[in-house]
């Protein structure tokens, strides 16, 4: 178990454009478009979904794919 309010998130930057989504979803209510070279600052990336801070500070899940490593 992860205690991700406790976890530094990591900054990591887009590889790609993709949806900021409410839930690890590729049906779930989009919360931001991100670009390529955005930055999304990461508290987890598990089951093909990275979690964290999108540039303007909202929450969500962009696929794994479009996180750089």
């Amino acid at each position: 178990m992860i205690a991700s309010h406790y976890a530094e998130p990591l900054t990591r930057h887009l590889v790609a454009a993709a949806n900021l989504r409410a839930a690890p979803s590729d049906d779930a209510v989009v919360v931001a478009a991100l670009g390529e070279g955005d930055a999304l600052r990461m508290l987890d990336n598990s089951r093909g979904w990275a979690w964290g801070y999108g540039p303007d500070g909202r929450v969500g899940y962009v696929p794994s794919a479009a996180v750089a490593a």
